[in-house]
C-alpha cells in the first residue's frame, strides 16, 4: 500500500516549534512602566508579555540555522525552538526580511537534523508535495496535496510575491514549517 510514511519520518525531525514572547502594547508606552502609574491603573506589578507560536524548518544542523516566516517572531523580545525530541533551546535572530517575509534564527543544540534544499524552479503543477508544521506545541502536523500554481501574487498587499500555491492544507501555526518535495527536500516555507 502506498505511503507517505518513511518520507515524513526523515522530514519530521528537521521541523520545529517556534515560541515567541512579545511585549504587550502596554509595555510599549513608558507611562506604564513606571510602578506607580501601573499601580494606579489597577495593572499587575510585572509587566505581561504575550506568547505566539508558529513553525521553523532547520536547514543546517551544525551551524544551528531555523529557517521561518518574518511574520512568526516579528517584534519578538525572546525566541524559543522546540525540537521534535522535547528539548527547548533559546534562539537568537540573525536576520530578517518583511518583503519575502522569511526569517533565520540560529540555536544552539547537539544532535539536529536538517532539510536539504530542493529546486522550486523544477516544481510543475500537478508535482505531490507535503507540508510539515509544528503549531502551537501541541506535535507535529502533517498533510499533502499537489502544487495547485506557480508564481501565485496577489495574495499579500506588499512584498516579494511568487508563491507556489498547494491544496495541501496550512494549519494554523503552521507558518514557517515546510514544504517538500516527495525527495524530501525543502521546496517552500508556509506562510498562508
Amino acid at each position: 500500500m502506498p505511503t507517505l510514511a518513511p518520507l515524513v519520518a526523515r522530514v519530521t525531525p528537521a521541523v520545529v516549534n517556534i515560541a515567541v514572547m512579545t511585549r504587550s502594547p502596554l509595555e510599549e508606552n513608558p507611562l506604564f512602566r513606571d510602578p506607580f502609574f501601573r499601580r494606579f491603573f489597577g495593572l499587575p506589578d510585572q509587566p505581561q508579555g504575550q506568547v505566539s507560536a508558529g513553525s521553523g524548518v532547520i536547514v543546517d544542523a551544525r551551524q544551528g540555522l531555523v529557517l521561518t516566516n518574518h511574520h512568526v517572531v516579528k517584534d519578538a523580545q525572546e525566541v524559543v525552538v522546540a525540537l521534535k525530541d522535547n528539548r527547548r533551546v533559546p534562539a537568537k535572530l540573525v536576520g530578517s526580511d518583511a518583503g519575502t517575509d522569511i526569517a533565520l534564527l540560529r540555536i544552539k543544540a547537539e544532535g539536529l537534523s536538517e532539510l536539504k534544499f530542493g529546486d522550486s524552479d523544477a516544481m510543475q503543477v500537478g508535482d505531490f508535495v507535503v507540508a510539515v508544521g509544528n503549531p502551537f506545541g501541541i506535535g507535529q502536523t502533517v498533510t499533502s496535496g499537489i502544487v495547485s500554481a506557480l508564481g501565485r501574487s496577489g495574495i499579500t498587499p506588499e512584498g516579494y510575491e511568487d508563491f507556489i500555491q498547494t491544496d495541501a492544507s496550512i494549519n494554523p501555526g503552521n507558518s514557517g514549517g515546510a514544504l517538500v518535495n516527495l525527495r524530501g527536500e525543502l521546496i517552500g516555507i508556509n506562510s498562508a
